[in-house]
């Protein structure tokens, strides 16, 4: 009798733990740093799915029958928006019906100044602290609405999130207040950190607007080569996704530092530099004030 009881109870238990993972609804993502906020904020009561991998270049994606695979049965779809993944929505269209929300509603856009996409929105809105409240509160939002049973921990988790987002960013920003105004600049590869460099007070330039542009003509460096003279900028970030070697260039030609990579499109893996999204803000945030404040 003691081993029948014992039996149906283990029984019980692993019935229960299948009905709560069945509970728990399934929330796509379009790439993976909106996956870390997003599981971050759902807690235990969802499974969160990148569609994209860690590392991917995110503006030009293609997506693959098992990235398709992987949304298949998605409750709710999480995406940027602000015309950064032109693949998405044709790639919904292989799911059914799904209801999508953009994450990026309700920031102020920053508008790119040249290139092909001059006057279009910069989509990097995530880049910025400040807008990762905006981010935050859509993405409580939206499971809010698809699981309202829930809503009361997506609410909380939400908050508590925002708040360690506040407490980490404090004392970087403190730190480029405390640079000269002149040497607020923040000059990188694909023009990525415009909301960056706003929420932090920096100037930014870029060798291109887009990675989904021309990356490193002539005449995009000759251009950052006369801006960093004009303005004795002391050195040249490059962006995770991209290749180096045009900020090396330019770091050569015109002997500043070369400060480095910056993330912003996509975490690393578990074992990485950047497995999360405060990661990712963290690290390029503070390779931004080691490059900033390096003696010459």
């Amino acid at each position: 009798m003691r081993l029948i009881a014992i039996l149906a109870l283990t029984l019980a238990i692993g019935l229960a733990g299948q009905a709560s993972a069945s509970d728990r609804i399934k929330v796509l993502t379009s790439f993976t740093v909106f996956a870390d906020m997003a599981r971050n904020v759902a807690g235990e009561h969802a499974e969160v799915v990148s569609i994209t991998k860690e590392g991917a270049e995110i503006h030009m994606f293609r997506p693959t029958p098992g990235d398709i695979k992987r949304g298949l049965g998605a409750d709710v779809a999480l995406w940027n928006g602000m015309g950064l993944e032109t693949w998405f929505e044709r790639y919904l269209e292989n799911l059914g019906a799904v209801k999508a929300y953009t994450l990026s509603d309700g920031v102020e856009p920053i508008l790119i100044g040249e290139g092909p996409y001059e006057g279009r929105a910069n989509p990097h809105a995530w880049m910025s602290p400040g807008n990762a409240m905006t981010y935050i509160d859509n993405i409580v939002a939206a499971l809010t609405e698809t699981d309202p049973a829930n809503a009361q921990a997506y609410a909380a988790n939400g908050e508590a999130y925002k708040a360690e987002i506040a407490a980490t960013f404090a004392p970087i920003r403190a730190a480029i207040e405390a640079l000269p105004e002149e040497k607020r600049w923040l000059v990188t590869s694909e023009a990525a950190f415009s909301y960056l460099a706003a929420d932090f007070g920096l100037k930014e330039a870029s060798i291109w607007a887009i990675n989904a542009d021309d990356q490193g003509s002539p005449q995009q460096v000759r251009r950052i080569i006369d801006l960093i003279r004009d303005n004795d900028i002391p050195v040249i970030f490059s962006e995770s996704t991209v290749s180096p070697k045009p900020a090396e260039q330019v770091a050569r030609e015109t002997g500043i530092a070369y400060g480095g990579v910056l993330y912003v499109d996509s975490l690393s893996t578990p074992d990485g530099p950047v497995p999360t999204y405060i990661d990712l803000l963290k690290v390029t945030s503070q390779t931004i004030v080691t490059g900033l404040t390096a003696q010459p």
